[in-house]
Protein backbone atom coordinates (compact mmCIF):
# COMPACT_ATOMS: atom_id res chain seq x y z
CA UNK A 1 0.00 0.00 0.00
CA UNK A 2 0.99 3.56 -0.57
CA UNK A 3 0.76 4.61 3.11
CA UNK A 4 3.41 5.57 5.91
CA UNK A 5 2.34 3.63 9.30
CA UNK A 6 3.08 6.41 11.60
CA UNK A 7 1.70 4.70 15.24
CA UNK A 8 -1.11 2.86 16.50
CA UNK A 9 -3.52 4.81 18.02
CA UNK A 10 -5.17 4.09 21.44
CA UNK A 11 -8.68 2.56 21.48
CA UNK A 12 -11.60 4.74 22.57
CA UNK A 13 -11.58 2.77 25.84
CA UNK A 14 -8.32 3.31 26.51
CA UNK A 15 -8.48 7.25 25.93
CA UNK A 16 -11.43 6.93 27.89
CA UNK A 17 -10.11 5.04 30.87
CA UNK A 18 -6.81 8.33 30.86
CA UNK A 19 -10.16 10.83 30.24
CA UNK A 20 -12.62 9.66 32.66
CA UNK A 21 -16.26 11.44 32.74
CA UNK A 22 -17.53 11.83 36.57
CA UNK A 23 -21.02 10.17 38.21
CA UNK A 24 -22.26 14.14 38.21
CA UNK A 25 -20.97 14.62 33.93
CA UNK A 26 -23.00 11.44 33.26
CA UNK A 27 -26.23 12.17 35.05
CA UNK A 28 -26.52 15.77 33.25
CA UNK A 29 -25.61 13.84 30.06
CA UNK A 30 -28.46 11.79 30.46
CA UNK A 31 -30.75 14.59 31.96
CA UNK A 32 -29.82 16.66 28.55
CA UNK A 33 -30.40 13.25 26.32
CA UNK A 34 -33.64 12.66 27.91
CA UNK A 35 -35.07 16.15 27.14
CA UNK A 36 -33.30 15.89 23.45
CA UNK A 37 -35.29 12.62 22.82
CA UNK A 38 -38.47 13.98 24.38
CA UNK A 39 -38.45 16.76 21.63
CA UNK A 40 -37.73 14.69 18.56
CA UNK A 41 -40.77 12.61 19.68
CA UNK A 42 -43.02 15.18 20.13
CA UNK A 43 -43.44 15.10 23.79
CA UNK A 44 -42.10 18.65 24.48
CA UNK A 45 -42.50 21.83 22.43
CA UNK A 46 -39.29 23.06 22.85
CA UNK A 47 -37.13 24.40 19.78
CA UNK A 48 -33.51 23.17 19.31
CA UNK A 49 -30.96 25.59 18.27
CA UNK A 50 -27.44 23.88 17.37
CA UNK A 51 -25.07 26.88 17.18
CA UNK A 52 -21.79 27.90 17.28
CA UNK A 53 -18.04 27.80 15.35
CA UNK A 54 -18.30 26.34 11.80
CA UNK A 55 -15.16 24.62 12.91
CA UNK A 56 -13.88 24.14 16.95
CA UNK A 57 -10.57 25.26 16.16
CA UNK A 58 -8.49 26.84 18.86
CA UNK A 59 -9.94 25.95 22.17
CA UNK A 60 -10.05 29.13 24.65
CA UNK A 61 -12.60 31.15 22.37
CA UNK A 62 -14.76 27.76 21.20
CA UNK A 63 -15.12 27.93 25.57
CA UNK A 64 -15.65 31.17 25.78
CA UNK A 65 -18.49 31.14 22.76
CA UNK A 66 -19.80 28.25 25.08
CA UNK A 67 -19.72 30.35 28.12
CA UNK A 68 -22.15 33.00 26.83
CA UNK A 69 -24.22 30.52 25.43
CA UNK A 70 -24.65 29.25 28.87
CA UNK A 71 -25.99 32.52 30.21
CA UNK A 72 -28.05 32.80 27.26
CA UNK A 73 -29.72 28.89 27.66
CA UNK A 74 -31.08 30.18 30.77
CA UNK A 75 -32.51 33.44 29.80
CA UNK A 76 -34.42 30.90 26.97
CA UNK A 77 -34.61 27.58 28.81
CA UNK A 78 -38.61 27.65 28.29
CA UNK A 79 -38.49 27.68 25.20
CA UNK A 80 -35.29 26.84 23.89
CA UNK A 81 -32.73 23.70 24.22
CA UNK A 82 -29.42 24.86 23.04
CA UNK A 83 -26.48 22.73 21.71
CA UNK A 84 -23.51 23.84 21.04
CA UNK A 85 -21.36 23.03 17.78
CA UNK A 86 -17.97 21.60 18.49
CA UNK A 87 -17.24 20.40 15.38
CA UNK A 88 -13.48 19.02 15.51
CA UNK A 89 -14.05 16.83 12.26
CA UNK A 90 -14.37 19.06 9.03
CA UNK A 91 -14.94 17.60 5.38
CA UNK A 92 -13.00 18.87 2.90
CA UNK A 93 -14.11 19.13 -0.90
CA UNK A 94 -11.28 18.46 -2.45
CA UNK A 95 -9.80 16.99 0.55
CA UNK A 96 -7.59 19.64 1.07
CA UNK A 97 -7.17 22.27 3.92
CA UNK A 98 -7.74 22.41 7.20
CA UNK A 99 -9.36 19.30 8.67
CA UNK A 100 -10.59 20.23 11.92
CA UNK A 101 -9.23 19.89 15.45
CA UNK A 102 -8.98 16.05 15.62
CA UNK A 103 -6.59 16.55 12.43
CA UNK A 104 -4.07 19.54 13.66
CA UNK A 105 -5.33 20.89 17.03
CA UNK A 106 -2.77 23.84 16.73
CA UNK A 107 -4.28 24.91 12.95
CA UNK A 108 -0.43 26.57 12.34
CA UNK A 109 1.03 23.01 12.99
CA UNK A 110 1.43 19.71 10.99
CA UNK A 111 -1.55 17.15 12.16
CA UNK A 112 -0.81 15.00 14.75
CA UNK A 113 -3.78 12.96 15.17
CA UNK A 114 -2.97 11.40 18.95
CA UNK A 115 -3.11 15.52 20.25
CA UNK A 116 -6.11 15.52 18.02
CA UNK A 117 -7.99 13.03 19.72
CA UNK A 118 -6.74 14.40 23.91
CA UNK A 119 -7.24 17.82 22.83
CA UNK A 120 -11.22 16.97 21.22
CA UNK A 121 -12.14 15.11 24.39
CA UNK A 122 -10.50 17.39 26.56
CA UNK A 123 -12.79 20.00 24.85
CA UNK A 124 -15.70 18.10 24.74
CA UNK A 125 -15.33 17.42 28.39
CA UNK A 126 -14.94 21.08 29.73
CA UNK A 127 -18.20 21.85 27.84
CA UNK A 128 -19.55 19.20 30.02
CA UNK A 129 -18.29 19.77 33.23
CA UNK A 130 -18.25 23.70 33.54
CA UNK A 131 -20.78 24.48 31.52
CA UNK A 132 -23.55 21.57 31.37
CA UNK A 133 -23.58 21.08 27.93
CA UNK A 134 -23.56 18.13 25.72
CA UNK A 135 -22.48 19.39 22.09
CA UNK A 136 -22.35 18.29 18.44
CA UNK A 137 -20.06 16.84 16.42
CA UNK A 138 -19.87 16.04 12.80
CA UNK A 139 -19.44 12.05 12.75
CA UNK A 140 -16.36 12.43 9.57
CA UNK A 141 -15.15 9.04 10.47
CA UNK A 142 -17.58 6.76 11.70
CA UNK A 143 -14.81 4.49 13.54
CA UNK A 144 -14.13 7.58 15.63
CA UNK A 145 -17.04 8.24 17.37
CA UNK A 146 -16.55 6.12 20.33
CA UNK A 147 -14.08 8.83 21.41
CA UNK A 148 -16.18 11.12 21.99
CA UNK A 149 -19.81 8.58 22.59
CA UNK A 150 -20.06 9.22 26.28
CA UNK A 151 -20.29 13.25 26.07
CA UNK A 152 -22.29 14.11 22.55
CA UNK A 153 -25.69 15.03 22.55
CA UNK A 154 -26.16 15.16 18.86
CA UNK A 155 -24.52 13.98 16.00
CA UNK A 156 -24.34 15.03 12.14
CA UNK A 157 -23.47 13.36 8.96
CA UNK A 158 -22.38 15.69 6.29
CA UNK A 159 -24.03 16.38 3.02
CA UNK A 160 -20.45 14.43 1.15
CA UNK A 161 -21.48 11.40 3.67
CA UNK A 162 -24.92 10.66 3.76
CA UNK A 163 -24.79 8.32 0.60
CA UNK A 164 -21.83 6.59 1.97
CA UNK A 165 -22.59 2.89 3.69
CA UNK A 166 -20.53 2.78 6.93
CA UNK A 167 -22.34 6.11 8.39
CA UNK A 168 -25.44 5.27 7.67
CA UNK A 169 -25.19 1.47 9.60
CA UNK A 170 -23.14 3.17 12.24
CA UNK A 171 -25.69 5.91 12.77
CA UNK A 172 -28.38 3.06 13.04
CA UNK A 173 -26.37 2.43 15.91
CA UNK A 174 -26.16 5.27 17.97
CA UNK A 175 -28.68 6.62 20.66
CA UNK A 176 -28.38 10.32 19.76
CA UNK A 177 -30.10 12.35 17.83
CA UNK A 178 -28.33 11.64 13.96
CA UNK A 179 -28.67 14.47 11.25
CA UNK A 180 -28.31 13.20 7.89
CA UNK A 181 -27.99 16.94 5.33
CA UNK A 182 -29.35 16.16 2.08
CA UNK A 183 -26.46 15.81 -0.67
CA UNK A 184 -24.66 18.87 -2.13
CA UNK A 185 -26.36 17.68 -5.52
CA UNK A 186 -29.93 18.13 -3.83
CA UNK A 187 -31.23 14.73 -4.45
CA UNK A 188 -33.60 14.27 -0.99
CA UNK A 189 -34.26 10.03 -2.00
CA UNK A 190 -30.42 10.02 -1.11
CA UNK A 191 -31.22 11.75 2.24
CA UNK A 192 -34.47 9.61 2.98
CA UNK A 193 -32.90 6.50 2.31
CA UNK A 194 -30.08 7.37 4.53
CA UNK A 195 -32.73 8.11 7.10
CA UNK A 196 -34.48 5.03 6.38
CA UNK A 197 -31.29 2.76 7.19
CA UNK A 198 -30.55 4.90 10.25
CA UNK A 199 -33.56 3.77 11.47
CA UNK A 200 -33.46 0.27 10.91
CA UNK A 201 -31.40 -2.52 12.17
CA UNK A 202 -28.41 -4.29 10.79
CA UNK A 203 -25.38 -6.23 10.91
CA UNK A 204 -21.80 -5.09 9.79
CA UNK A 205 -17.93 -4.72 10.71
CA UNK A 206 -17.77 -2.16 13.41
CA UNK A 207 -13.72 -1.40 14.70
CA UNK A 208 -12.97 -5.29 13.88
CA UNK A 209 -16.14 -6.06 15.38
CA UNK A 210 -19.47 -7.80 14.33
CA UNK A 211 -22.02 -5.84 15.82
CA UNK A 212 -25.65 -5.40 15.25
CA UNK A 213 -27.43 -2.31 15.78
CA UNK A 214 -31.28 -1.64 17.38
CA UNK A 215 -31.71 1.12 15.09
CA UNK A 216 -32.08 4.82 15.87
CA UNK A 217 -35.62 6.29 15.67
CA UNK A 218 -34.21 9.57 16.26
CA UNK A 219 -32.24 9.71 12.94
CA UNK A 220 -33.65 12.43 10.97
CA UNK A 221 -33.49 15.45 7.96
CA UNK A 222 -30.84 18.28 7.60
CA UNK A 223 -32.20 20.58 4.82
CA UNK A 224 -29.13 22.62 4.10
CA UNK A 225 -29.37 23.39 0.25
CA UNK A 226 -27.66 22.33 -2.43
CA UNK A 227 -25.72 23.24 -5.20
CA UNK A 228 -27.31 22.36 -9.16
CA UNK A 229 -25.56 21.44 -12.29
CA UNK A 230 -24.70 24.98 -13.13
CA UNK A 231 -22.89 25.57 -9.76
CA UNK A 232 -25.52 27.24 -8.07
CA UNK A 233 -26.00 27.77 -4.97
CA UNK A 234 -30.28 26.52 -4.61
CA UNK A 235 -31.74 26.77 -1.01
CA UNK A 236 -34.39 24.23 0.43
CA UNK A 237 -35.71 25.72 3.54
CA UNK A 238 -38.68 27.36 2.46
CA UNK A 239 -42.65 26.88 3.34
CA UNK A 240 -43.21 24.26 -0.07
CA UNK A 241 -39.84 22.94 0.56
CA UNK A 242 -40.73 21.70 3.91
CA UNK A 243 -44.04 20.58 3.04
CA UNK A 244 -42.35 18.63 0.20
CA UNK A 245 -39.89 16.85 2.75
CA UNK A 246 -43.46 16.36 4.98
CA UNK A 247 -44.90 14.16 2.29
CA UNK A 248 -41.35 12.39 1.71
CA UNK A 249 -41.68 11.35 5.08
CA UNK A 250 -45.40 10.11 4.81
CA UNK A 251 -44.53 8.50 1.42
CA UNK A 252 -41.74 6.29 3.14
CA UNK A 253 -44.27 5.13 6.35
CA UNK A 254 -41.31 6.32 8.84
CA UNK A 255 -42.14 7.10 11.79
CA UNK A 256 -41.63 10.50 14.51
CA UNK A 257 -40.88 12.92 10.77
CA UNK A 258 -38.13 14.98 12.27
CA UNK A 259 -36.03 17.78 10.71
CA UNK A 260 -33.29 20.24 11.16
CA UNK A 261 -33.17 23.21 8.72
CA UNK A 262 -29.56 24.31 8.54
CA UNK A 263 -29.68 27.99 7.42
CA UNK A 264 -26.18 28.40 6.28
CA UNK A 265 -23.89 26.37 3.56
CA UNK A 266 -26.12 26.70 0.44
CA UNK A 267 -29.51 27.76 1.83
CA UNK A 268 -27.69 31.13 2.75
CA UNK A 269 -25.23 30.93 -0.55
CA UNK A 270 -22.62 30.90 1.66
CA UNK A 271 -23.65 34.65 2.83
CA UNK A 272 -23.84 34.54 6.58
CA UNK A 273 -25.92 37.25 7.44
CA UNK A 274 -28.52 35.75 5.50
CA UNK A 275 -28.88 33.35 8.16
CA UNK A 276 -30.98 35.45 10.14
CA UNK A 277 -33.59 36.52 7.50
CA UNK A 278 -33.51 32.67 7.02
CA UNK A 279 -34.15 31.53 10.90
CA UNK A 280 -37.05 33.83 10.76
CA UNK A 281 -38.59 32.51 7.60
CA UNK A 282 -38.01 29.09 9.15
CA UNK A 283 -40.10 30.32 12.24
CA UNK A 284 -42.75 31.91 10.10
CA UNK A 285 -43.41 28.66 8.45
CA UNK A 286 -43.32 26.56 11.59
CA UNK A 287 -46.04 28.80 13.01
CA UNK A 288 -48.47 29.42 9.90
CA UNK A 289 -48.05 24.94 9.34
CA UNK A 290 -49.24 22.64 11.80
CA UNK A 291 -47.57 19.99 9.98
CA UNK A 292 -44.77 22.36 9.62
CA UNK A 293 -44.22 22.80 13.17
CA UNK A 294 -44.57 19.21 14.47
CA UNK A 295 -41.82 17.89 11.71
CA UNK A 296 -38.97 20.98 12.06
CA UNK A 297 -37.52 20.60 15.55
CA UNK A 298 -34.52 23.46 15.45
CA UNK A 299 -32.00 25.46 13.09
CA UNK A 300 -28.28 24.95 13.00
CA UNK A 301 -26.75 28.21 12.84
CA UNK A 302 -22.93 28.73 12.34
CA UNK A 303 -22.43 31.60 14.84
CA UNK A 304 -18.51 32.81 16.75
CA UNK A 305 -17.73 35.40 18.23
CA UNK A 306 -16.63 37.78 15.55
CA UNK A 307 -18.33 38.17 12.35
CA UNK A 308 -16.92 37.08 8.74
CA UNK A 309 -14.04 34.74 8.61
CA UNK A 310 -9.97 34.69 8.68
CA UNK A 311 -7.41 33.00 7.07
CA UNK A 312 -5.48 30.40 9.06
CA UNK A 313 -2.75 32.84 11.05
CA UNK A 314 -4.59 35.56 10.92
CA UNK A 315 -5.13 34.87 14.70
CA UNK A 316 -7.96 36.89 15.24
CA UNK A 317 -9.48 35.87 18.49
CA UNK A 318 -12.88 33.82 17.86
CA UNK A 319 -13.11 35.08 14.05
CA UNK A 320 -13.88 31.35 12.07
CA UNK A 321 -10.91 30.04 9.72
CA UNK A 322 -13.38 27.87 7.99
CA UNK A 323 -17.29 29.40 6.71
CA UNK A 324 -18.45 32.79 7.89
CA UNK A 325 -20.20 32.80 10.95
CA UNK A 326 -22.51 35.24 12.67
CA UNK A 327 -20.92 37.17 15.33
CA UNK A 328 -21.61 36.95 19.11
CA UNK A 329 -24.05 40.33 19.52
CA UNK A 330 -25.87 39.33 16.06
CA UNK A 331 -26.15 35.72 17.40
CA UNK A 332 -27.63 36.48 20.39
CA UNK A 333 -30.22 38.77 19.48
CA UNK A 334 -31.32 35.93 17.34
CA UNK A 335 -31.48 33.55 20.22
CA UNK A 336 -33.83 35.96 21.89
CA UNK A 337 -35.55 37.05 18.61
CA UNK A 338 -36.38 33.42 17.74
CA UNK A 339 -37.66 32.72 21.64
CA UNK A 340 -40.15 35.46 21.66
CA UNK A 341 -41.07 34.62 18.10
CA UNK A 342 -42.33 30.64 18.66
CA UNK A 343 -46.16 30.00 18.89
Amino acid sequence: MNLDFKRKLPIPQQIKKHYPITAEMNKKKQERAEELRKIFMGESDKFILIIGPCSADSREPVLEYISRLCRVQEQVKEKLFLIPRIYTNKPRTTGDGYKGMLHQPNPDETPDMLKGIVAIRDLHMEALRDYGFTCADEMLYPENHRYLSDLLAYVAVGARSVENQQHRLTASGLDVPVGMKNPTGGDLSIMMNSITAAQHSHTFIYRGWEVTSHGNPLAHAIMRGYVDYAGKCVSNYHYEDLLKLFTLYSERGLSNPAAIVDTNHANSGKQYLEQVRIAKDVIYSRNHNRDIRGMVKGLMIESYLEDGAQKIGEHIYGKSITDPCLGWEKSEKLILNIADSLE
